[in-house]
């Protein structure tokens, strides 16, 4: 048997409980992975609540997690480039990760670098993906102004580095509890709320090249009008407001090339995925219920083995 945490309905917490299931057996294409740590996502809670069970509906109870590191205990049919006993990390198809075994497509998957730990690696695959797809979306010149609209999650971490090395000017939006870490990336602080146009606009009084957006709804159309060309407003969670707004939503590509590169970066130490959180499994609860509230600071990772 394998323990995994599930929700058992759509909706609240309350759903949410640890089940022993049978050991997973990998289908064509798909990987058996003995789970070391699994990332701590808002996309978690979100499919809970059943935002995306009109487009990707699951079979119930179903297992919370998207993005896993571990090590290869079976291979299914037809995979190649992966061994038994490889370490991976990578992309779970909406449901899977918090989890003792998962299955993991192959095509998600990637080699994880010795020097690269578990927890590190499980924070790679949803959030430092979508900040690197989403700032190379926009094409960023040395120089160039971005918002990072909600800056102060795994993703908004990712993004300030990945900005910041390219040599341009980055503003983030985040709580004021989470200035200084913000500022230690590199980054111009502001604090979101009311009145947080105004406060970026006194930082760059001629508006912005390009705006990342994070958070979506309210929160994006209080800034939009500081992106001096709308079609330069990417969101990766809120295609309403990008179709408003002239700008780009994007849904992060989920494969194993476009995650060896960020791996790399983790391992020569230009990319520090903030794992400022890593909670034993036994505390999946505890751990979700913090990112759903924006209480997390940087990545947050559960800790299977």
């Amino acid at each position: 048997m394998s323990k995994a945490y599930v929700f058992t309905e759509y909706g609240g917490p309350e759903t949410q409980t640890f089940v022993d299931l049978p050991r997973p057996v990998p289908g064509p294409g798909q990987l058996l992975v003995a789970v070391h740590a699994a990332g701590v996502n808002p996309v978690d809670w979100k499919v809970r609540a059943g935002y995306l069970r009109a487009v990707l509906p699951l079979t119930l109870p179903a297992v919370l997690g998207t993005e896993v590191s571990g090590v290869v205990e079976e291979i299914g049919d037809g995979v190649e480039g992966f061994g038994i006993g490889d370490e991976v990390f990578g992309a779970l198809p909406l449901a899977g990760g918090y989890a003792e075994h998962a299955l993991l497509p192959a095509q998600t998957a990637a080699h994880k670098p010795t020097a690269v730990s578990f927890t590190d690696a499980a924070a790679l695959s949803v959030s430092a993906a979508t900040a690197h797809q989403g700032i190379d979306r926009l094409n960023l010149t040395p120089g160039a102004t971005l918002l990072v609209n909600g800056a102060g999650g795994g993703i908004g971490v990712a993004a300030l580095q990945i900005a910041r090395d390219l040599g341009v000017t980055v503003i983030g939006t985040a709580s004021p509890g989470k200035a200084e870490f913000a500022s230690s990336l590199g980054a111009t602080h502001v604090a979101y709320g009311q009145g947080v146009a105004e406060r970026v606009a006194a930082v760059t009084p001629n508006g912005v090249d390009a705006i990342l957006d994070l958070v979506g709804g309210d929160a994006l159309y209080a800034v939009a009008g500081l992106a001096v060309d709308k079609s330069r407003i990417v969101t990766a969670v809120d295609p309403t407001a990008a179709s408003e707004l002239g700008g780009d939503y994007f849904q992060v590509a989920q494969n194993g090339e476009a995650l060896a590169p960020l791996a790399e970066l983790v391992e020569s130490g230009m990319l520090d995925p903030h794992v400022t959180k890593v909670a034993p499994f036994t505390e999946a609860a505890m751990a979700l219920t913090a990112v759903e509230a924006g209480h997390s600071l940087g990545k947050t990772v559960l800790k299977v083995r």
